[in-house]
């Protein structure tokens, strides 16, 4: 019997950074065990202002630290790697799929659909120039060729990525309006400036998601819609 190809689509949630690391996983877990799932695609808010820190990021500045212990942030580590990012004001996506469906999903042609969405939006995007240096404590302090940068020059959206058993977990932070002096104290330059394009954040996620879905009309989707109460059942 031939298994049909499935993506899920995941309600948006507002949730502590424990939590959404802990649903990523779930989802990846979840993409791993299942052979009918191809990939599964969320976005999300964050209760609060974190600080998430790559998997390969050792070093916590002691300033942070102090920031953390007076209640300006909270801090927790995430499975893909990178440098640090502040999640206050914009959206992240968490992309979910498997390796062998890597041609679909990488890197080029995730930023293909978020440079021509946004393009759309009227948000100008491209993608940073550098292949490889060394792990900085600001994620958005540096421009890889898997992030993108708007006409200004600001790195508007930072990607990274975490494998595992055969499949790829892949978060993205999409900064529109980062708070200015928490950015200054956190990593003691200017963030990128705030975006208007007249819309909420849910409506560019429901615009940035029909966009996705556009290129994967072959595919049976599902949309799952998680409240908070589900939440303790799944991690």
């Amino acid at each position: 019997m031939k298994i049909e190809n499935q993506g899920l689509i995941i309600s948006t949630l507002k949730l502590s950074g424990v939590k959404q690391m802990s649903l990523d996983l779930h989802f990846l877990e979840k993409t791993i065990s299942k052979d009918e799932i191809l990939f599964t695609l969320r976005f999300y808010h964050w209760e609060g202002n974190w600080v998430s820190l790559g998997y390969h990021q050792k070093v916590i500045p002691p300033h942070w630290k102090k920031l953390l212990e007076n209640g300006f942030i909270k801090i927790v580590r995430r499975p893909s790697g990178g440098g640090a990012v502040l999640h206050s004001g914009g959206i992240t996506y968490a992309l979910t799929f498997k390796k062998s469906a890597y041609k679909s999903f990488s890197y080029e042609l995730v930023n293909n659909w978020l440079i021509e969405s946004f393009n759309k939006l009227g948000l100008s995007l491209e993608r940073g120039h550098l292949r490889k240096s060394i792990i900085k404590e600001n994620c958005f302090g540096t421009s890889y060729v898997s992030d993108l940068v708007d006409q200004h020059g600001f790195k508007r959206i930072g990607s990274a990525q975490f494998r595992k058993k055969g499949a790829f977990l892949q978060h993205g932070e999409i900064q529109l309006n980062p708070p200015r002096e928490l950015w200054i104290k956190l990593f003691g330059e200017e963030p990128p400036k705030q975006v208007n394009l007249s819309l909420t954040n849910e409506e560019i996620i429901k615009y940035l998601t029909n966009e996705f879905l556009n290129t994967k009309s072959n595919l049976k989707i599902e949309n799952i819609n998680l409240k908070k109460n589900d939440i303790k059942d799944l991690i």
